[in-house]
C-alpha cells in the first residue's frame, strides 16, 4: 500500500532533490511550495505523514502545523528548520509536531525518522501493550493503534509521539525509568534537546491524566521518571 507524504518546502532545488530521493524509497510525495497551498492540499487529500519547512511564504510552518492539528491529531508531523534556537524547536513540538530535523540534513536521516513514525514497533518489556489493543490506565481507555485516550467524560486524541511516550510509561508502572533509556528507546538519542522534547511530551500527558488523581508522573531528580499507578 502506497505511503503518501505531504512535503512543504519553498526552496525549489532542495524540494526537487528531497522529493526525488524520497520517491526512490517508494513514497508518494506531494510537494507544495507555500503554506497556503499546503493547507488547501491537506484538506482535500489523505496523507500518512507531513514534512514541513518552518520558514514558508503565505503561511509559515508553525501556523500550518496548528491548522493541521485542529483537523487531524494523528498524522505525524516532522519539521525541517534552519533555525537553531531551541525555543523555536520546542514551539513546534508544543503545536503538535512529533519531531524535527535541522538543515542541512541527510536524506538517510529523514528516511529513518519517517520509517520510525510509519512503523508500529513493539518494545520487549512486560506487561505488553499490543499496538492493536486497547488497555486501561486508571480510569482511561488507552488505544495505541487509534492514538486515543478516553475516560467516561473526556476523549483525547494523541499524536504518535505522545502515544509512544505514554505507552512506554504504562508498560513500566511504579518503576524508576532512566531518562537516557527512554530517550534512546523512543528518539534513538539522548542529547540535550531530545531531553527537552521529552519534557514537553511528559507535560502534555500529565494534563491528559488530570481527571484521575491516582495517576501521577513523578520526576526523579537526575535520574528520570516514575509512573505511579
Amino acid at each position: 500500500m502506497s505511503i503518501t507524504i505531504l512535503y512543504v518546502e519553498d526552496d525549489t532545488n532542495l524540494g526537487f532533490v528531497t522529493k526525488d530521493n524520497l520517491e526512490l524509497h517508494h513514497y508518494e510525495i506531494v510537494h507544495c511550495t507555500d503554506g497556503k497551498m499546503a493547507w488547501e492540499t491537506f484538506q482535500n487529500s489523505h496523507f500518512d505523514l507531513c514534512v514541513l519547512d518552518v520558514m514558508l511564504p503565505e503561511v509559515d510552518g508553525f501556523t500550518l502545523a496548528k491548522q493541521i492539528r485542529k483537523t487531524d491529531s494523528h498524522v505525524p508531523i516532522i519539521f525541517l528548520t534552519a533555525r537553531s534556537l531551541q525555543e523555536d524547536k520546542l514551539q513546534g513540538l508544543r503545536l503538535g509536531a512529533d519531531d524535527y530535523l535541522t538543515k542541512p540534513f541527510s536524506i538517510e536521516e529523514l528516511v529513518l525518522k519517517i520509517e520510525v513514525f510509519l512503523r508500529r514497533s513493539n518494545t520487549t518489556s512486560k506487561p505488553k501493550i499490543q499496538d492493536s489493543d486497547a488497555t486501561y490506565i486508571g480510569i482511561y481507555n488507552f488505544n495505541f493503534q487509534k492514538l486515543s485516550l478516553a475516560s467516561k467524560t473526556q476523549k483525547h486524541s494523541l499524536t504518535y509521539r505522545e502515544a509512544e511516550v505514554l505507552k512506554y510509561l504504562a508498560e513500566r508502572p511504579n518503576t524508576v525509568i532512566k531518562r537516557e533509556e527512554m530517550l534512546k528507546a523512543i528518539w534513538g538519542d539522548d542529547d540535550y534537546f531530545m531531553g527537552r522534547s521529552l519534557d514537553v511530551f511528559i507535560s502534555r500527558i500529565r494534563k491528559f491524566l488530570t481527571e484521575d488523581s491516582t495517576l501521577k508522573i513523578e520526576n526523579i531528580h537526575s535520574i528520570g521518571f516514575r509512573f505511579c499507578v
